[in-house]
């Protein structure tokens, strides 16, 4: 088994097999080590550079779905084309890393492969290239509605103003919008939290019931 055949093997477990050869592709040509990690709630990916004579590093979530997981991958290794590139002389998510990212998107919104969804949130996010998914609130529904997860688990803008939810085993009480946060009210401190739209919580309760 070649080296390419190795790489499309493993990315099948992550990616829709249709893109996985992609993947395999860009890593052959890329000198930077590929790491698939524990789920983070700070980030999806990264990219870091090697220490002295290292390799740079990418890092990608592996609790992600697979187009979640896919679209971070090619965020990941637009950061390492912008880096050949540029070095550190440009800016982490400037002009010069929107275009890298965008070079990266094209085959795959082409490709015919993808849920229209997410296949029409991608080609609006060419417009406006954002730093993350999680800030494109059209790209991050779109890649949420393939999540798995439980009967008990809502979007924080599904759930109704005055619910209590749990969030990192901390209760909470939905409160005002402010553009792509909910001001959360914690049951225990009183002190008011700012939580992306987007955020998966558990509910508890709605007042009134």
């Amino acid at each position: 088994m070649t080296n390419r055949e190795k790489y499309i093997h493993v990315f099948e477990k992550y990616v829709p097999t249709e893109f996985s050869p992609m993947l395999a592709d860009l890593l052959l040509k890329s000198n930077v080590r590929f790491k698939v990690v524990k789920g983070r709630k700070s980030k999806l990916g990264d990219f870091r550079m090697g220490q002295l004579a290292d390799k740079p590093i990418i890092t990608v979530n592996g609790d992600l779905n697979p187009y979640a997981f896919l679209i971070t991958s090619l965020h990941e290794f637009a950061h390492y084309h912008t880096f050949v590139r540029f070095g550190n002389r440009v800016f982490p998510h400037g002009e010069e890393w929107k275009d890298a990212f965008r070079i990266l998107l094209l085959p795959i919104i082409s490709s015919g492969h993808l849920p229209k969804d997410i296949e029409h949130a991608l080609t609006a996010s060419l417009v406006n290239t954002k730093a993350s998914s999680c800030s494109d609130l059209n790209l991050s529904r779109a890649l949420h509605r393939y999540d798995k997860t439980s009967s008990i688990e809502f979007k924080l803008e599904e759930i109704p103003k005055n619910t209590t939810f749990a969030l990192n085993k901390r209760q909470f009480v939905k409160l005002a919008k402010r553009r792509t946060r909910y001001e959360c009210q914690e049951v225990s401190s009183g002190k008011i939290y700012l939580v992306h739209a987007l955020a998966i919580v558990i509910k508890i309760e709605e007042n009134g019931e």
